[in-house]
């Protein structure tokens, strides 16, 4: 499967919707926290890792 930004941001989107919905879904915390507090910094976090990744993906690729 090739990624490319679409691909890539979709399968982002999709994740982080699905560990919302299950911490909202379960309910340990309030939702107004899940959304507020947890939902940003999944996206945050998420975004340095992709970042990461990619970068050490380019590094790997031209070694």
């Amino acid at each position: 499967m090739e990624f490319d930004l679409g691909k890539t941001v979709l399968v982002f989107a999709v994740l982080i919707a699905v560990g919302t919905t299950a911490l909202v879904g379960m309910g340990v915390m309030a939702t107004g926290t899940v959304l507020m507090m947890v939902t940003p910094a999944m996206v945050v976090f998420g975004a340095i890792c992709l970042g990461l990744g990619v970068k050490h993906g380019e590094y790997r690729s031209i070694r």
